[in-house]
């Protein structure tokens, strides 16, 4: 049977849908092998959130044919989705799908293998109406899983492109979603993460329920001990949402709240919906109920007109707000947004001297954090050998610090109450 390999780039959204897309092939009797393998069908999930995503995409696209020069390449994604034309232009692309159509992939190759005739199948992301169903049964790890529940963003921030490329919201029907979770919890699974590509968003086109909702709808769950988030807009958290999540007593005391700027002015820029203080104050209800949360953010350096001044403010705002981690991103124009024709693009220089300024206080805040939590029990879902060393453990808590420990016996899929002894880096030693 043929081989096939997959390359993902970008968010965790493509790192599910890459899951489904091998399990597609499994199904269909394909052998599934390493990146760097010889095999007969490349697969490249693309991103193209910054300029750099789409380099790495070209490069890997070409690289394909390099290893074999008769295989069949396949383009799927953000990338294919937003500038089709381009990849069209790669004479060594065979096959090139959008953010939708993916649960075909095997049945396009398959005609492709028959036919020899180039296939585009994307469309205009404003035809993307309904949620397309693409399921994962199996996982290789036993712990945490991944579980796609929304896609799509109205948000139309004036630096983003993942609207365009992924079209208006739309949500995974629920039975669908309960459905997975016990197939997941049937086989072992601890722990689920609701990702999408703006998850506050779920359930709007649906009309009869939302994020709220479906966390406390999948708490009831058995063999489900933990559900945790990926990124959240600051918007969704009030007292209703607060009360459901500590209630439930299995969401996790980890909040990935979107922040981008702590210069209001700059916020304006960049049409997020929500101002400093009132930033704060969702932080300020978070720790209300979950003291000790980790709370980490992206924020954005170097945007349009970003005035050292605005650059201050974001430091200051940092502080005060005392994250857990900070992903920082230097500014990368996007075609087709707002903030590409912006006047007074930042130099690549200040926004390097920014961005190295902005990681150093993160880690000084991700210490302080982390020594906090020092002499305290917490609960760990040990997810691997650390550093492949027997007898040495690794996973981590419910407000997302990463754990290890010693021990004897195996801990993997295990959640463990352990006391937190040590600062290690970017980790934490348990005994």
């Amino acid at each position: 049977m043929e081989r096939v390999t997959f390359h993902t780039l970008g968010c965790k959204v493509n790192q599910y849908e890459t899951e489904s897309m091998i399990e597609l092939f499994k199904n269909k009797g394909y052998i599934i092998v390493d990146k760097e393998d010889f095999a007969d069908i490349y697969i490249i999930n693309t991103c193209t959130v910054t300029n750099m995503s789409d380099r790495k995409s070209r490069q890997f696209i070409r690289k394909a044919k390099k290893i074999n020069p008769n295989c069949l390449v396949a383009v799927v994604g953000c990338y294919a989705q937003v500038s089709p034309e381009e990849v069209e232009k790669i004479e060594d692309v065979d096959i090139i799908i959008g953010t939708n159509n993916r649960n075909m992939i095997v049945e396009l190759c398959e005609d492709f293998k028959k036919n020899g005739k180039r296939i585009n199948k994307v469309i205009s992301s404003n035809q993307l109406k309904t949620f397309e169903k693409i399921n994962i049964n199996s996982v290789e790890s036993k712990t945490r899983a991944y579980l796609k529940v929304q896609d799509g963003c109205n948000q139309y921030c004036s630096y983003c492109i993942i609207p365009y490329a992924r079209g208006p919201v739309r949500s995974r029907n629920y039975l669908e979603i309960e459905n997975e979770v016990k197939k997941l919890a049937e086989n072992g699974f601890k722990e689920i993460i609701l990702t999408g590509i703006h998850i506050a968003s779920y359930g709007k086109d649906l009309g009869n329920i939302n994020l709220k909702n479906l966390i406390y709808n999948l708490s009831f769950i058995d063999g489900i001990k933990r559900i945790r988030l990926s990124s959240i807009e600051p918007n969704i958290i009030d007292k209703e949402f607060m009360d459901i999540a500590y209630n439930t007593n299995k969401l996790c005391d980890h909040f990935h709240l979107s922040l981008q700027s702590g210069s209001d002015s700059v916020l304006r820029r960049m049409n997020r919906k929500y101002s400093t203080s009132e930033y704060y104050e969702k932080v300020e209800l978070i720790r209300e109920y979950f003291p000790n949360a980790g709370i980490t953010t992206d924020i954005i350096v170097g945007f349009p007109g970003e005035t050292d001044d605005e650059f201050e403010q974001t430091l200051e705002f940092v502080k005060k707000v005392k994250f857990s981690k900070i992903h920082v991103f230097k500014f990368s124009p996007r075609k087709g947004t707002k903030a590409f024709s912006m006047e007074n693009q930042i130099p690549s220089e200040i926004k390097e001297k920014r961005s190295k300024t902005l990681i150093d206080l993160s880690e000084k805040l991700m210490n302080e954090f982390y020594e906090k939590l020092l002499n305290h029990k917490s609960d760990v879902l040990f997810e691997s050998k650390y550093n492949n060393e027997d007898f040495i453990y690794e996973g981590y808590t419910t407000n997302y610090v990463r754990v290890i420990k010693k021990s004897d016996f195996d801990l993997i899929g295990q959640i463990k109450n352990v006391t937190l002894k040590e600062v290690s880096l970017d980790k934490i030693i348990a005994i």
